[in-house]
């Protein structure tokens, strides 16, 4: 951290991510983050049961309370002010970015359908985190009206509507549950519902609208299609979605004198636009010229680069003009699960002598299978997985497709199966960057941003399997840096985005390079990781999606608690 100067002039960002919020202060004139703090939320992620009830879940739910979002402005931003040492006055505006696509049924004045004391207990009044993916069914029948009607946009989303996203989640809210989408005035991001917490204004940003929204050349799905799709879901844009739109870097109103209380900070100040996480971090990186893909690696990745010309890419999330920079087409794609499935895997698989080694070799877990997976030669372990243990987001779109390791044996080690789903995301990585090469978005840099870029052992996997250098954002909060961007351009101390991320941004480019012999090791495994993509993920076996129907039953027919399984009938 660097030190505050006098006559300097500072910005917060704020990153929401999936299990913590954290503040950043940086100074404008050269983008030094000061000072830091990070508030967890006291709910996580909620996919078992609601909180203070009995209420479950069914499979593939994951939901958040938006309270535990106000609590990291009242925690983490003083905190961060603390750190760093410098003068509140100082400060002349805040920015935010959030995981997306994260949604909140609101009534009209923006408190949270949860909140309210007649739906405390209904799972559809409580924000659905990007991660919820139980409206696949809903997505599908989006995409296939859309592809039967010849619809326009569908293109833009590489031909598939995800259900992470705004349309397929909010008609899962009408045909599950129609007495809470009656009563919700507004569905609003997160993202932007913290800007409203900020300002007490309503401004729905560009970013989501066009990526997770289908908003595309100024209008959404016509009324006629959602019709079709549900008579119920006709007004969907008119009466729950549609509102004023604010473009990336501008201010969205000022800090009002409430939030100034919870922050600390004066009231007044510019508050830019919501943002998504990681388009925040391509001028963090100082990534924004056509041909740099940032990867922003986390508990998922996404994938986020900018190009002058539009083309379909199959799978992408999308392309928006000005998504991420004014002036250039911003394109979206992304993995569902990275750095969740390589949890999921310490938490679920590893056993407790590879614990207690760890410890003794004062490492951690992760750290530990890492160095073990980093002794072997490439292929040593005779696996390949897929990478699909959270869904498919790119380029396949699904999200009831699964998991899965071929090549085990009673030889196969842990350190061999953590060392194979490293290579695996890197291969849906490759996949990505070959749609959009073959599609006429060349990917030209590679630039890796997030928590994983922490291990150089699949850093240099990444490196090898996709052929290209590795650059590596020079900060460890790309997304909170790049709200820090947004905010200065807010507050008016650069004219554009562009221009503050040449002043503000910070990468080391190459640091990873693709090593030959290692390239041509994995273009081999890379070869059946497409055979196995294609054959579970394109329609030669269906499997994962009869498995997550036969669960789906089984669940449905599931005791509620053990012990009720267990009590004798009267």
């Amino acid at each position: 951290m660097s030190n505050p100067q006098p006559d300097e002039k500072y910005v917060l960002g704020v990153d929401y991510g999936t299990l913590s919020g954290r503040a950043v202060v940086v100074r404008v004139s050269d983008g030094a983050e000061l000072g830091s703090a990070v508030h967890e939320y006291p709910h996580a992620v909620i996919t078992q049961t609601l909180p203070g009830s009995d209420v479950r879940l069914p499979p593939d739910w994951a939901l958040q309370v938006p309270q535990d979002y106000v609590e990291v402005l009242q925690s983490a931003v003083p905190a961060a002010l603390r750190s760093a040492g410098v003068d509140a006055a100082d400060v002349i505006g805040i920015a935010t970015d959030f995981t997306a696509c994260t949604m909140v049924p609101v009534i009209e004045d923006g408190t949270p359908l949860n909140e309210l004391p007649e739906f405390a207990t209904r799972p559809h009044a409580f924000v659905k985190l990007w991660r919820h993916h139980a409206a696949q069914s809903q997505a599908v029948r989006i995409s296939t009206l859309a592809a039967g009607r010849g619809e326009s946009w569908l293109g833009r989303y590489g031909g598939l509507i995800s259900s992470e996203w705004e349309f397929a989640k909010g008609l899962q809210v009408l045909e599950e549950d129609p007495e809470v989408y009656a009563a919700m005035d507004h569905w609003v991001e997160a993202a932007d519902w913290i800007v409203w917490q900020l300002t007490d204004t309503y401004v729905r940003n560009a970013c989501t609208a066009g990526y997770k929204g289908i908003y595309q050349d100024g209008q959404y799905p016509s009324e006629d299609y959602l019709a079709a799709l549900n008579p119920g879901f006709a007004g969907f844009v008119r009466d729950k979605l549609e509102h004023t739109i604010g473009q990336l870097g501008s201010p969205a109103g000022t800090l009002s004198a409430r939030a100034a209380a919870w922050t600390g900070l004066p009231e007044g100040i510019a508050v830019a636009v919501g943002n998504v996480d990681a388009h925040v971090t391509a001028p963090a990186a100082n990534a924004v010229q056509p041909g740099q893909m940032v990867a922003i690696m986390g508990t998922s990745t996404c994938h986020v680069m900018n190009a002058e010309e539009l083309a379909e890419v199959p799978g992408m999330c999308g392309a928006v003009q000005g998504g991420i920079v004014e002036g250039l087409w911003g394109y979206e794609a992304g993995q569902s699960g990275v750095g969740d499935i390589f949890g999921w895997f310490v938490n679920n698989c590893v056993p407790p002598r590879y614990v207690d080694a760890a410890a003794a070799a004062g490492l951690g877990v992760h750290e530990y299978l890492t160095e073990l997976a980093s002794e072997q030669v490439i292929g040593q372990h005779g696996l390949v997985a897929l990478d699909w243990h959270s869904g498919n987001r790119s380029v396949l779109v699904d999200h009831e497709l699964s998991g899965v390791f071929v090549g085990q044996t009673l030889a196969t080690r842990p350190e061999d199966m953590y060392r194979a789903l490293l290579e695996a995301t890197a291969f849906g990585t490759r996949t990505i960057i070959e749609a959009f090469n073959a599609s006429g978005v060349p990917v030209t840099e590679f630039v890796v941003a997030g928590g994983l870029l922490k291990n150089p052992l699949l850093m240099q996997i990444y490196a090898d399997v996709i052929n290209l250098p590795l650059s590596v954002i020079d900060s460890q909060q790309g997304p909170a840096l790049g709200s820090a961007i947004h905010a200065a351009v807010a507050a008016g101390a650069y004219p554009d985005v562009r221009t503050a991320a040449a002043a503000m941004g910070r990468v080391r480019r190459g640091v990873y390079r693709p090593i030959p012999e290692n390239v041509r090791a994995y273009d081999e495994l890379f070869a059946e990781y497409t055979t196995l993509h294609d054959y579970f993920g394109r329609g030669a076996n269906e499997v994962m999606h009869r498995l997550k129907a036969i669960q789906r039953t089984a669940a449905g027919h599931a005791p509620t608690t053990a012990s009720e399984e267990m009590e004798p009938a009267l």
